[in-house]
């Protein structure tokens, strides 16, 4: 019997050529990693990749193999790699200077600053500039508890806000959580999923009825009041997870008439990327009290923020707060370059048209291929679900595994989420062309074809 030829799929025709790697062979780098590396810093991949160069929506590794980098380094490519504007912008800074730190003056950091605050809606004007995710999401909890005078806090369950102790407390995902003191007055209320829940998409009351479940959670978990409520816009590590229309609106509601203040997380939503809107929340129509944002604000650069309103922001001067690299001039300068490029190449407006392309080509596949429970996100933040059955929604671990390491076999790089790990997330760089989508869906096909 002969055997069926697997198609090859070609990667689109890229301009720029790698330099000739030149650096410490695969097998001494990754023998460095394990010695010398914390082994809680884990490797994607049976046999992990080593990416040495990146360009735009690509990646190389060290035998000069292009890949499509479809997962944008975990959400945090916005422009593409080494964009030119904003290496050079960072390059320009280095050389004038590099760190002062928030206690002098410098005219980056306020500039920055304003341009930031200046994409946000309402009282969002005041910044306080941090390094990462997990640091913002911690003082938006200091300054919501601060503000209010209150201790609780509702998140969500599935939700994924950091690494830190209290970052990790709000987190509802025992695949994040360790087994030590985090979570001291945080309540986790039901995931509002109309993929998984009791109330679906075809439901126009979905959003209220998920919503009810906060309530209930401040009547008879909390005092009455609570300091604040945590939401990822749109959740992120949980799956790509998108709320019912309603659903920010009337939790809001119910929050705020409990005497706390909505903290939108847009450390994955923000800058575009969902397409149709700046900030994540703005599909909900809310306007949320704190915004947090990272990733993607500095395409790469550890770069993160917190902003709200002057009232807010004024706890934090009742004593001293200071943060030694948050508001460094480079971070600055990338920040504000890439506030540029996004706004100078309608960057907003290409996630939305690549993520349309994107959503039609992947239930196309949903179509053919039954492993897939669901489709689902916004723009260029977009996942499949893969489940044993359909009807009884059983996750597809393995299959997702097995997808996960065959798109990269074929020059694709993807990103898995979800608690057991069965959602294959895709969230690229905003530069993607139609052409790369068009490769990733057939790469996606062949490897579904294989299961």
């Amino acid at each position: 019997m002969t055997k069926t030829a697997v198609r090859t799929p070609a990667l689109p025709p890229c301009t720029h050529k790698p330099k000739p790697y030149k650096g410490p062979s695969y097998a001494a780098v990754l023998a460095q990693r394990k010695q010398h590396v914390n082994p809680g810093i884990f490797l994607y991949y049976k046999k992990p990749i080593m990416v040495v160069e990146g360009s735009m929506q690509y990646v190389w590794d060290e035998t000069g193999r292009r890949y499509l980098d479809a997962f944008g380094g975990i959400v945090t490519v916005s422009v593409g790699h080494c964009h030119p504007a904003v290496t050079q912008a960072a390059v320009a800074q280095l050389n004038t200077i590099a760190h002062t730190t928030t206690i002098y003056l410098n005219p980056v950091l306020g500039d920055y600053a304003a341009a930031l605050a200046a994409k946000l809606p309402g009282e969002l004007k005041c910044v306080y500039f941090v390094n990462s995710g997990s640091e913002a999401n911690d003082l938006a909890l200091l300054m919501a508890r601060l503000s209010t005078g209150n201790y609780d806090v509702i998140a969500l369950r599935n939700g994924y806000h950091g690494g830190v102790a209290s970052a990790m407390g709000l987190t509802a995902h025992s695949t994040w959580k360790f087994n030590s003191p985090q979570a001291f007055g945080v309540h986790h209320a039901l995931m509002p999923d109309t993929y998984r829940g009791p109330w679906g998409r075809k439901d126009p009351e979905a959003g209220k009825k998920y919503a009810g479940d906060i309530q209930n959670l401040i009547q008879y978990a909390t005092p009455g009041k609570v300091a604040g409520f945590f939401a990822e816009s749109i959740q992120g590590v949980g799956g790509v997870v998108v709320y019912p229309d309603g659903y920010l609106h009337e939790a809001y509601r119910i929050v705020r008439a409990a005497g706390g203040v909505c903290i939108a997380d847009e450390v994955q939503t923000g800058f575009g990327r969902t397409g149709t809107h700046f900030w994540g929340f703005e599909a909900q129509g809310v306007v949320p009290d704190i915004v947090t944002m990272a990733k993607s604000i500095g395409n790469g650069a550890p770069l993160a923020a917190v902003v709200t309103t002057p009232k807010i922001a004024q706890t934090l001067a009742a004593r001293i707060h200071f943060n030694t690299f948050g508001g460094n001039p480079v971070s600055c300068a990338i920040g504000k370059a890439v506030l540029d490029v996004i706004a100078r190449e309608g960057l907003q407006e290409r996630c939305r048209e690549m993520g349309d392309h994107m959503l039609a080509g992947l239930r196309r596949l949903m179509d053919k291929h039954d492993v897939i429970g669901d489709v689902r996100g916004s723009g260029l933040m977009v996942a499949l679900e893969l489940v044993k059955d359909r009807t009884t929604k059983e996750p597809g671990k393995a299959a997702a595994a097995q997808v996960f390491e065959r798109t990269k076999e074929l020059g694709a790089l993807i990103g898995k989420g979800g608690l057991t790990g069965n959602v294959l997330r895709i969230t690229p760089p905003m530069c993607i062309a139609r052409e790369d989508i068009d490769f990733l869906i057939e790469v996606l096909d062949i490897a579904l074809s294989e299961l």
